[in-house]
């Protein structure tokens, strides 16, 4: 199974006034995310806006992310649906363009128990020939993954990883004791250094996207044990999730890369983009980071 490991910014979807995947800027986004040195891609994860793109811009948004990466790191596109089917379509449709891995989302309208919950995420991997990383966010999803299922899914041969949303630290150590076959990512809504000093691999993210290279140093921190100077650097970086936490996530990490001069425009209606001030606050958080 390929090694998924290090910092993968959750990638934003720039679109233009008629709908339009502004292909030219998320193409120098992504060229400047490798360089700065991260680890791989995720088009189509929350701070993308899956759940405000119709199947066009999705399908764009992959394409474009790997023909701009050119398999310089590997690309993990988000699915997400309501329906197995449309999630086990596009799945399909993401690895024929070329993607290296699949991140799973259940989205649900009526609440599902655990059967329907493992059903959903098997068929996905059982139609895919590339790994898949599961997803979970207690604070949106109405049917989350319990510890049951995620270790019953452990077992199957392309699923050895899983991004957990929820703030819950002790419960990815839970993950990790429980299932030793899984490897743990974390989120923005857990503090990065915690998580890989407990065992993680790294953490898909959107606020990556606005500070690569220090997320890269932080990785690296990490990787080696420097632990001191990882936290050091962590509390400084600490300082993004608190701000954004405060706002629509989409709409913070579009306001500053449009601070460090990335046309990604406004989020996708009816999602609010940053007032004045909130962008204010944003400028002022990224500026006390230094270049």
């Amino acid at each position: 199974m390929t090694d998924f490991h290090g910092v993968f910014p959750y990638l934003v979807s720039p679109v233009d006034a008629a709908g339009r995947i502004k292909t030219d800027v998320l193409g120098t986004l992504c060229d400047d995310l490798i360089k700065a040195g991260v680890h791989g891609l995720t088009p189509l994860g929350s701070t993308g806006e899956f759940a405000y793109l119709n199947a066009e811009q999705r399908i764009a948004m992959v394409q474009a992310t790997i023909e701009a990466t050119q398999k310089r790191v590997p690309v993990v596109a988000g699915v997400a649906a309501t329906t197995t089917a449309d999630a086990v379509a596009q799945a399909k449709t993401y690895q024929k363009l070329g993607a290296d891995g699949i991140l799973a989302i259940l989205e649900s309208y009526f609440p599902l128990k655990d059967a329907q919950v493992e059903a959903y995420f098997r068929a996905i991997a059982d139609a895919v020939h590339i790994p898949v990383v599961l997803y979970t966010n207690p604070q949106f999803q109405r049917s989350d993954l319990s510890l049951d299922v995620i270790a019953r899914l452990s077992a199957h041969p392309r699923i050895g990883y899983i991004k957990d949303a929820s703030t819950n630290t002790g419960r990815l150590l839970s993950i990790m004791n429980r299932c030793p076959d899984i490897q743990v990512f974390s989120a923005s809504a857990h503090i990065p250094a915690a998580v890989m000093l407990i065992g993680g691999v790294g953490w898909m993210a959107g606020p990556a996207c606005i500070v690569p290279r220090q997320s890269v140093q932080l990785y690296e921190l990490c990787r080696t044990g420097r632990w001191d100077e990882a936290m050091t650097l962590q509390r400084k970086l600490w300082g993004i999730n608190e701000a954004f936490a405060r706002f629509n996530l989409a709409a913070c990490v579009k306001a500053g890369l449009s601070i460090q001069g990335y046309d990604v425009g406004d989020p996708v209606p009816p999602q609010p983009a940053l007032t004045p001030d909130e962008r204010k606050i944003v400028e002022k958080t990224l500026a006390g980071l230094g270049p």
